[in-house]
């Protein structure tokens, strides 16, 4: 999971992952408003959520892709395994992302 400012970032960094293969697939989710405190103020920020579906191999990888194009000063990045799910979607993200 990670939130990112605007359309083109979302884009970019989407498109990014799939074609260096390390997400077989990144959903772009509108409307995400956050609300948080980052040094000391209480922000308000209109996001995007990507949700990335790759592997546990290609996970640091992504990571490291993200975190260096990433406009905000602490991204967040963040991995939820997968307990379960469809088993042939789930070969097919093992399929479509490079091992590393």
């Amino acid at each position: 999971l990670c939130t990112v400012p605007d359309r083109e970032t979302a884009t970019r960094l989407a498109e990014a992952a799939v074609t260096q293969r390390l997400a077989a697939c990144v959903t772009m989710l509108p409307g995400a408003e956050s609300v948080y405190l980052w040094e000391g103020a209480l922000e308000r920020t209109q996001e995007l959520l990507l949700v990335a579906k790759t592997t546990t191999a290609a996970y640091a990888a992504l990571e490291q892709l993200w975190l260096s194009e990433h406009p905000y000063e602490l991204p967040e990045l963040i991995a939820v395994p997968i307990a379960s799910g469809l088993e042939a979607y789930l070969q097919w993200i093992s399929h479509a992302v490079s091992p590393c």
